[in-house]
């Protein structure tokens, strides 16, 4: 059976109106949908501007959600549509992605947010040079695919460490919680490491680590706590590597390319990277769009269209994370 817990997620996203239209047919106005969008019309970010958080729940299709408890903007309940992609380009040619999402309620536009996939900064400019509505799920998708990056080793069911470049389907991984499993997929990808794609460094020796370990931001690492340092009224917790951004023992490294690799089982497992543990590809709403097609295939025959989990319970919220010693609380959770 399919584990039915909802997949929430919460977005750093800009409302419209600090989005606006500098040069063009639309000059003066705040970011629209597709619709309404003008190629070669002007932006601004406005330089009071802050990202605002907008946290979703996901319901039966990737392109369609709901807004959950804890959101900073939008109404409870509300239906939240993904738009579509738009490209933007700066003076110096450089381009950058950012997702539309539209709040709907009673069948009107509630609000409209802009979700960037790269920095945004008010003192530049930014030409509208595309529109995309079929890319915005899989993009979409893509920054929800926990990942890890060339060269991290990941321990197999032998013992020994591999590169994740060098895996095969097939091959025998050591699980925390089942033993030896086998790869069904792996995926790879190569990014710009901006945003929402540039990868968090945690680095070695930071929670017994033993070499840095890079993932994808929002890749959730295992903790095993001997005492509840956290607070967080269990032992077992699993903890977003963003929520741990420190600036010196973990940070977030921007600029560049980088090589990311999912590797999927037949559940959600727990595994070893860098000698800790830390979560394999869930497929859920959020990131079942980023699977080729005969993978979600295969999924839909064997398991209903997702990957089961039992560890969707163990996340612990940002707020437990907030504070500055959260990583060295969780290092000494987790030895003592």
């Amino acid at each position: 059976m399919t584990n039915q817990t909802q997949a929430i997620q919460t977005l750093p996203v800009y409302a419209a109106e600090d989005f606006v239209v500098t040069h063009g047919v639309a000059e003066g106005e705040a970011l629209s949908f597709a619709d309404e969008l003008m190629v070669d019309d002007t932006y601004g970010l406005d330089d009071r501007a802050r990202r605002l958080r907008l946290t979703i729940s996901m319901l039966e299709d990737s392109k369609h959600f709901s807004i959950a408890p804890g959101s900073e903007v939008g109404t409870l309940d509300n239906t939240v549509v993904l738009d579509s992609c738009i490209t933007l380009m700066a003076p110096d040619s450089t381009t950058y992605e950012a997702l539309i999402l539209v709040e709907v309620e009673n069948d009107e536009v509630a609000g409209l947010y802009l979700l960037p996939l790269a920095s945004l900064v008010p003192d530049l400019e930014y030409r509208l040079v595309g529109v995309d509505r079929d890319a915005a799920a899989s993009k979409f998708s893509e920054v929800a695919c926990v990942s890890f990056t060339r060269n991290t080793k990941i321990t197999m069911a032998d013992g020994t460490q591999v590169p994740i470049e060098d895996l095969h389907i097939g091959d025998k991984v050591l699980t925390r919680d089942a033993g030896a499993q086998e790869i069904r997929w792996i995926g790879h990808s190569t990014v710009r490491a901006v945003g929402a794609f540039a990868p968090v460094v945690i680095r070695k020796g930071t929670l017994h680590n033993e070499n840095d370990l890079i993932v994808s931001p929002d890749h959730r690492i295992f903790v095993y706590q001997r005492r509840d340092r956290l607070g967080a009224g269990r032992s077992e917790v699993l903890v977003k590597v963003r929520h741990l951004i420190n600036g010196t023992s973990v940070y977030q490294q921007d600029g560049g390319f980088v090589d990311y690799y999912q590797l999927l089982f037949d559940d959600h497992q727990i595994i070893y990277a860098e000698g800790i543990a830390a979560e394999s590809l869930l497929v859920d709403q959020r990131t079942k769009g980023a699977l080729p097609q005969h993978v979600q295939d295969n999924l839909n025959q064997a398991l209903g269209g997702h990957i089961r989990s039992h560890h969707l319970d163990f996340e612990v919220t940002e707020s437990l994370l907030s504070q500055p010693d959260a990583v060295e609380l969780l290092k000494r959770a987790s030895s003592s």
